[in-house]
């Protein structure tokens, strides 16, 4: 008989050098120290040379050969064996239904579990996935095998440390990662909440044409709803939002169907109090054509290249007359000339209520400020909407709120990026996630500032908007016939007055005078940290001495980089920034000089490190205008403090280096030019950056004469600050027409009634 020829190998899960830190609780730096002394460590198996990938297999025996035990998180264990089953095993999809059986099991049961043999774990997984919840969509019986236990085993491990929500992103993670969808982001938690506190109390029936992740759906049953439906093109996310209900609303009647929405309505004939969505956004592939005589479109047919607007009209479809719906939208959808017309329709009509746009950064993509809609569905012999609400959340970042992005830690995403779980060909919804972007966006913002600041605006005007009073600066209710012009641009920073239509005018005139007698003192401050102070010269030329690199310092033991991590280096992809409790310091905090003021998502993933007052803080990217500083010296108010991205930290033996020495030797031009590389973006290496071999005693006096250099430097950023302050109240007030110029020799008096000659 012929001999069967064998079955290709599985195809082998590979990690990064990073992954391994993670996996066995070390830095990268300890990774690369065994690379190098030890022959036996696993060569790498794939990647590049510049970025080699090493077989997880192979990682784990040799981790285990020499005792160290995984200390990595729960979910990165999960993550770690649903990789060693490699890809196209579909085991993550089987795994939904052990998500909502174990979410039911108290801790010491799901331990008691995780204990059992592999087969016994096995068959018990087995039963438990034959029992598949109605609600699921799409979900076939499920089967497990031998190779199966780990990835059960690390999942019962994950819910029981980390929570059932925190097993089911991992799961849906992987089956993303595996699939051809792109583009996929999860609305983060707290916008959710933001969102779903915007639609009227008693709203029991909510929909969500494009669930994704449901996590719109989760925040609405938090607000009482008891009635869910979603529907998602993408098989995973319906199972995903199936399953999370379970877990967060059992009590709640849920229908998730899998489907595109546009094209094929799950739910023709269902009308909801309510709609919370976050579509997806630039999707050309909409259904223009086939859809251009559909019942939907009451305010005009959606044009080819205004996706969004269909997903408007869809979800007013679905409303009860007088039903709320709360969308998630891009900001060039307030604008763009080609929605002119439906954007016209949906204000003439009383449809849209509201604009509220949000900080960049708040949600998926990064480098755009979203908006959030709000509409009502006219009823039938109701009264006019004669005004559209206008709350501008962005004006948080433009007055320096802790959402700004840095200079040079700003995530980006493409061109092509949706806004929602859509992927670029099957199209699915739009508050999906490959990894949830909850915590990273939340934790650089005041959620909880910026929710009571909408929903205030929003409680004042839904109850009286004839008599809504306008907040300069944060919101302005626009009658409808001043929106309706040549453009019908709803974006809220055009229609949001930055001052007061009433200013006091005796008011303003003592912030004027106010701001006067600051200016005149911080003046005076400035002049004496510019004072000669006794500088001389060093002799008829320039000073020569001996220098080092900050690399020979630390093989020396005079300092010790904590960490040098190249411009660009994130660490590895993760489902969130973690948690942190202490604020960041910023490569923007070092160049303005402003205390720590970024959050998780400013973190670099290996500063575990805090900084300590003495430490000298490098700048990892230069740039930035010239009064922009290049390194700091970390005093009390930095103590503490997480380190950002983009920044290196050397701490100095106080017995051999000072710090203001160092720091002031580091930054100068011409060393920070001889250390970079790049053109566009020009990264510094800090081991390359020289300084003077001096005695002690000599080095804290170039140290003392270093600090009030940097004092002259701050010096002079509160005085532009309070000049550029006191112009711009001076241009305001007259303006605004509640001050008058000054009198000067031979000017006419303008206090009293106008010249009828005047122009």
């Amino acid at each position: 008989m012929p001999q069967q020829p064998s079955a290709p190998p599985a195809p082998s899960a590979h990690v990064t050098a990073a992954e391994i830190s993670r996996i066995a609780g070390v830095t990268r730096a300890t990774v690369s120290n065994w690379r190098r002394r030890h022959d036996d460590f696993p060569a790498p198996s794939a990647g590049t040379e510049a970025s080699p990938l090493y077989d997880l297999s192979a990682v784990q025996a040799w981790l285990r050969g020499r005792g160290h035990t995984s200390a990595a998180s729960p979910t990165e264990e999960l993550r770690t064996a649903l990789r060693l089953l490699g890809p196209g095993s579909g085991v993550a999809a089987r795994l939904f239904p052990l998500v909502a059986a174990a979410s039911r099991r108290t801790p010491e049961e799901l331990a008691d579990l995780a204990a059992l043999p592999d087969d016994q774990l096995v068959a018990r997984a087995e039963k438990t996935g034959e029992v598949l919840p109605a609600a699921v969509p799409e979900a076939d019986p499920v089967h497990y095998g031998p190779d199966d236990a780990g990835a059960v085993r690390a999942l019962l491990g994950c819910v029981r440390e980390a929570g059932a929500q925190a097993a089911l992103d991992v799961l849906a993670e992987r089956e993303l990662d595996e699939s051809a969808a792109s583009g996929v982001y999860q609305t983060p938690e707290d916008l959710a909440r933001l969102m779903a506190r915007l639609l009227p109390a008693g709203a029991s029936r909510v929909l969500d044409p494009a669930c994704g992740s449901g996590t719109l759906l989760a925040a609405a049953a938090r607000q009482g709803a008891r009635e869910l439906f979603g529907q998602d093109s993408l098989p995973v996310q319906g199972q995903r939002t199936a399953v999370r209900l379970l877990i967060a609303a059992p009590e709640a009647e849920t229908a998730i169907r899998v489907g595109d929405s546009l094209r094929a309505d799950a739910f023709p004939d269902v009308t909801v109090d309510a709609v919370l969505c976050n579509p997806p956004f630039g999707d050309r592939d909409w259904g223009h054509d086939e859809l251009a005589y559909d019942p939907r479109w009451a305010y005009g047919l959606p044009p080819r290249f205004e996706s969004e607007l269909a997903w408007v009209q869809h979800a007013l479809a679905h409303l009860e007359p007088g039903g709320h719906a709360v969308m998630l939208l891009p900001p060039a959808l307030a604008f763009r000339a080609s929605g002119r017309r439906v954007r016209a329709e949906l204000i003439r009509g009383g449809a849209l209520r509201a604009v509220v746009s949000l900080p960049a950064r708040a949600a998926y993509p990064l480098h755009i400020g979203l908006q959030i809609w709000v509409f009502q569905r006219p009823e039938p012999g109701g009264t006019d909407r004669a005004k559209v609400l206008f709350v501008d959340g962005e004006s948080e970042q433009r007055d320096g709120a802790t959402g700004t992005a840095s200079a040079t830690g700003t995530a980006t995403t493409g061109a092509s990026s949706r806004g929602g779980s859509r992927s670029r060909r099957s199209g699915p919804s739009a508050s999906a996630a490959s990894a949830p972007a909850s915590s990273a966006s939340a934790a650089t913002f005041d959620w909880e500032g910026l929710s009571e600041r909408v929903l205030g605006q929003w409680a004042a005007f839904t109850t009286a908007p004839d008599t809504y009073a306008d907040e300069p600066g944060v919101a302005r209710a626009v009658p409808v016939v001043d929106l309706l012009d040549d453009v019908v641009d709803v974006t809220p920073a055009r229609h949001v007055r930055a001052t007061a239509a009433d200013i006091d005018p005796a008011a303003l005139a003592r912030r004027v005078h106010d701001l006067h007698e600051q200016l005149t003192e911080q003046v005076a401050s400035l002049a004496v940290a510019s004072a000669s102070g006794g500088w001389q010269p060093s002799g008829t030329s320039a000073r020569e001495w001996r220098t080092a690199t900050v690399s020979d310092l630390a093989r020396g033991g005079a300092l010790t980089v904590l960490r040098a991590a190249p411009p660009g280096t994130r660490g590895s992809k993760g489902p969130a920034a973690p948690t942190v409790d202490r604020p960041v310091l910023t490569a923007q905090d070092v160049s303005t000089g402003n205390p720590p003021s970024g959050g998780a998502l400013d973190l670099h993933a290996d500063a575990a490190q805090p900084i300590a007052a003495g430490d000298v803080l490098v700048r990892a990217v230069a740039g930035s205008g010239n009064q922009a500083a290049m390194t700091r010296v970390a005093d009390d108010r930095d103590a503490g403090a997480l380190l950002g991205q983009h920044i290196h930290l050397l701490r100095p033996d106080p017995a051999r280096l000072d710090a203001w020495f160092l720091a002031g030797f580091l930054g100068a031009d011409d060393n920070i030019a001889s250390a970079s590389t790049g053109s566009t973006l020009v990264h510094v290496t800090p081991g390359r950056l020289r300084v003077p071999l001096l005695p002690l005693e000599e080095q804290r006096r170039y140290g003392e004469a270093f600090r009030r250099v940097y004092e002259l430097r701050a010096a002079v950023r509160r005085t532009a600050d309070l000049a550029a302050d006191a112009a711009a109240t001076l241009t305001t007030g007259l303006t605004a027409g509640v001050l008058l110029p000054p009198d000067t020799p031979g000017s006419p008096d303008t206090s009293g009634t106008p010249d009828s000659r005047s122009v």
